[in-house]
């Protein structure tokens, strides 16, 4: 189950589901030699066990025993904090709350409790024993720094910007993460040695391991892209202080190659922090600075597993939503090729995901499901800034396999005589009307 309700306001996702699609069946290698296992891994339970929202003593004493009103007591605003004046930033954030706070409110209900007609979002109970994983440290992006004394791949050799992630010989060991783009063109997830760790690597896809200033083979790689997603790591205090990642200045992201990456028409979609700073920016000056036209303003709305707001909704610290920012790249007539023109579809200007979120930091819900209407089944799709792989996605990022380490999974045993095909999910259409919708990605 991945998609578990669609309607008119937006869709509910089951995030957990849509990571563990591409790796029912997986091949395990060993290091130097041709011997193969099959296995199955599934992405650890308890990162998406949400139990609680994150309130204050007095909210939570108020919500004790009435999860299933949650979002109707949320209606009324919290009471403010007593404060002499406001910065121009929180003048600006309270404004932008104001505006769509209704259509998050209304619209979430209508899709909770859509979800919950289906067995979905009504029960705290199912809670799994295990922990979460460890924080480990990710040296990726230290290995990057690294890397920058590689010698750079030019043009003339842009034909040598791809490799097999398993050579013909079943190897891994000579793989070259941080200067070519490396391809797992196997129908299996396979799980390799890299780096002396184990990560699990999903079907048909393709990932570069570099920082900002290595991203030419990526260009180099020769493919246009019909969506690009995008979660830049926005500069914030939190970010500052907890030390969890490198941001990046605004002004630098205007140098992504977006129109060196993207096709005729391709959708472009972009995570933004709800500073109303960050938003103007995409709004008005990274979209037209590549060539992007702006089309819609999407809410991502996190929710516990019985389907409250995981902050409330008028919290003045975090909110319980982050704004995705839709829009299509629209190349000059010079530069645009008749052969790449695609039937486009119109992408509706508000709309709802409602999941419940990874505990884990800045892991995103995959949006394969909810774009693949507006991109077709056919589309090729690259995400940037990314820390996981989709199967059949080109991602790229300093950090980008860092949640396909096995630590974050749990072995299952595996199950050879499983049927291939894709087992039948209900949804509910705009509609009301019960259909099913299969719960692989057609890519």
């Amino acid at each position: 189950m991945s998609v578990v309700v669609v309607n008119t306001q937006g869709w509910v996702l089951d995030a957990h589901s849509l990571i563990d699609k591409g790796y029912s069946r997986c091949i395990r290698l060993r290091d130097n030699n041709n011997q193969k296992s099959h296995v199955e891994f599934c992405f650890k339970s308890r990162c998406f066990q949400i139990l609680k929202s994150h309130l204050s003593e007095n909210a939570s004493a108020a919500t004790d025993g009435g999860n299933a009103d949650t979002l109707q007591k949320t209606d009324k605003p919290s009471k403010k904090r007593k404060r002499s004046e406001l910065n121009q930033g929180e003048i600006e954030s309270r404004a932008f709350h104001e505006k769509i706070r209704s259509a998050i409110l209304k619209g979430t209900k209508s899709l909770v409790d859509s979800a919950r007609s289906l067995g979905y979002l009504n029960s705290a109970t199912d809670a799994v024993k295990e922990p979460l994983p460890s924080s480990r440290e990710c040296r990726l992006a230290a290995l990057c720094e690294m890397a920058k004394e590689l010698p750079l791949v030019d043009d003339e050799q842009q034909e040598e910007c791809t490799q097999l992630l398993v050579a013909e010989d079943g190897c891994t060991s000579h793989v070259d993460l941080f200067s070519r783009v490396t391809e797992n063109r196997a129908d299996s997830a396979t799980v390799v040695t890299l780096m002396g760790e184990e990560y699990v690597i999903p079907p048909h896809t393709a990932f570069l391991v570099s920082d900002f200033t290595r991203i030419q083979p990526l260009v180099h790689y020769g493919k246009r892209f019909d969506l690009i997603v995008m979660d830049p790591p926005w500069v914030n205090k939190s970010v500052k202080r907890s030390g969890r990642y490198s941001s990046l200045p605004s002004t630098q992201l205007r140098r992504l190659p977006i129109p060196l990456l993207a096709s005729p028409n391709c959708l472009v979609v972009t995570w933004v922090t709800n500073r109303p700073s960050h938003l103007r920016f995409v709004r008005d000056e990274l979209y037209p600075h590549w060539g992007v036209e702006v089309l819609a303003e999407w809410m991502w709305v996190k929710v516990t597993t019985s389907g409250q707001f995981v902050f409330p909704l008028d919290s003045h610290h975090k909110k319980p939503y982050e704004v995705l920012v839709l829009g299509r790249y629209r190349p000059s007539e010079d530069n645009a090729t008749s052969s790449s023109e695609t039937c486009e579809v119109p992408v509706e200007a508000q709309r709802l995901i409602v999941s419940v979120p990874s505990a884990l930091h800045s892991q995103k819900p995959s949006l394969s499901e909810v774009l693949k209407p507006y991109i077709g089944a056919e589309a090729e799709c690259l995400e940037l800034f990314a820390r996981s792989l989709q199967p059949g996605w080109t991602s790229w990022g300093n950090e980008v396999i860092k949640f396909q380490h096995t630590s974050y999974f749990s072995l299952m045993p595996a199950d050879n005589g499983a049927d291939d095909r894709p087992t039948a999910t209900p949804v509910l259409s705009s509609s009301g009307e019960s259909s099913h919708c299969p719960t692989t990605v057609d890519q």
